[in-house]
């Protein structure tokens, strides 16, 4: 836990970097394709999945440490082909997890958030699941198991496989030769993030393009046919926490709502997208039909306001490498407290974004909630006075009061702004 909490804090920053240097260079070009509500919304959703992976909120219902104890066949030394074979084996086995993500109804909805964002850029990448509370796959390691390859190999390897995905989620880099022909290219993930007929349920690769060309799953970007992105049931929504749970939400109502006992089991393990026909005729969920001719998801609100969002997140982001870099001297159930507060903070904002009427009450939650915790820790903000300075407590509520009126000008000004485009 300490020790993720650690990586992060050197990640964090340099994807944070890469997103900034995208936004300005497409200034620079004119193309622009990094929206700053959907950068925002983006970050929401990276802080929140970061959040949750460092308080460990996941199990494995087969965990990697209990196969190599018990089911290695003989230990293999500590070599580099040993980690070449891991990581070869971790993208086999990602390409397997991935297809199923989208061919599955129940598994749709950890991977649903990913492909939210109806841009693609950088910063979507960070679009990363909270609902994913069990691992099911880790039988894919098996292989790795039988030959004794140690945990601290997958341990390492890991994270350097998930990290290498990031740099192809973006519209300005082009075809790149022969490179095409062996790993995955912004070219081929632009197509998997795409809702062009064409594209659909295509290159799930992660690293290596080869299993999508041994599976059957690999298509080319046409030049005929610029990807168009997001999700064919669009989610409306900034808010990454509702994103997360949207598409479980309406299994489990569709479950209780079809009159047929086989449709209510059937329903999990459908291909995505599948209801039961008595519930889709009774109630229709929108769908976008013409993926050349419909409105993203773009909800007016003055400029000043945009600015004000990236800048709260920049103040969360500090508190964030407060928790990260401290997760030990905190201790529990202190993190948990801390990790609770970004979740209400990240929801409250995105409401705003939203412009949800009852945005105000869920902002009050915020600081009341900060409040709290400073009046329960003896004014002193999860230990920072001692950690970082003496006044950084006071800086905490004065952030907390401050933020909400400041919130509260930018609700009243979203809504006037959504009803002056009415």
């Amino acid at each position: 836990m300490e020790r993720y909490g650690q990586v992060l804090l050197i990640a964090i920053p340099f994807f944070l970097v890469l997103i900034i240097i995208e936004k300005l260079y497409g200034l620079a070009k004119g193309e622009d394709r990094t929206p700053v509500m959907d950068m925002v919304s983006s970050l929401y959703s990276g802080l929140t999945n970061a959040v949750k992976d460092v308080l460990g909120l996941s199990i494995s219902v087969l965990s990697y440490d209990w196969m190599v104890k018990h089911l290695s066949l003989w230990q293999v030394p500590d070599h580099w082909m040993v980690y070449v074979f891991v990581f070869i084996l971790l993208d086999f086995q990602g390409y397997w997890v991935h297809r199923w993500a989208h061919e599955i109804n129940f598994f749709w909805n950890k991977h649903l958030i990913h492909h939210s964002s109806e841009e693609f850029n950088l910063a979507c990448a960070l679009r990363q699941s909270v609902a994913s509370f069990i691992n099911l796959f880790t039988f894919f390691l098996l292989p790795a198991a039988l030959i004794g390859v140690p945990s601290v190999v997958i341990a390492t390897i890991a994270p350097l496989h998930l990290f290498a995905q990031f740099w192809y989620h973006t519209r300005h880099i082009g075809k790149m030769g022969f490179l095409e022909h062996i790993i995955v290219t912004p070219s081929h993930h632009r197509v998997h993030h795409a809702i062009n007929p064409e594209y659909l349920d295509k290159n799930y690769s992660q690293i290596f393009i080869i299993w999508d060309k041994l599976f059957g799953t690999f298509q080319e970007e046409l030049p005929s046919k610029p990807p168009v992105y997001g999700i064919t049931r669009p989610v409306r929504t900034w808010n990454p926490i509702k994103i997360n749970f949207q598409h479980l939400w309406l299994l489990v109502q569709d479950a209780w709502r079809t009159q047929s006992w086989r449709d209510k089991w059937r329903i999990w393990w459908m291909p995505t997208g599948w209801r039961p026909a008595d519930v889709a005729e009774r109630f229709p969920v929108a769908k976008i039909e013409d993926v050349y001719r419909f409105e993203k998801y773009n909800p007016p609100a003055p400029n000043w306001v945009k600015t004000w969002t990236v800048v709260h997140l920049s103040l969360l982001l500090v508190l964030l490498i407060h928790f990260f870099g401290h997760l030990a001297a905190i201790g529990s159930p202190g993190i948990f407290v801390y990790g609770l507060f970004f979740f209400v903070s990240i929801y409250a904002m995105a409401e705003l974004a939203d412009q949800n009427p009852h945005f105000i009450w869920y902002d009050l939650a915020r600081v009341g909630m900060g409040m709290l915790i400073l009046y329960t820790h003896g004014g002193d903000w999860f230990g920072i006075n001692h950690q970082w300075w003496s006044g950084a407590s006071s800086g905490v509520a004065v952030y907390l009061w401050l933020s909400l009126a400041v919130n509260a000008a930018a609700h009243r000004a979203c809504r006037y702004c959504l009803a002056a485009a009415r």
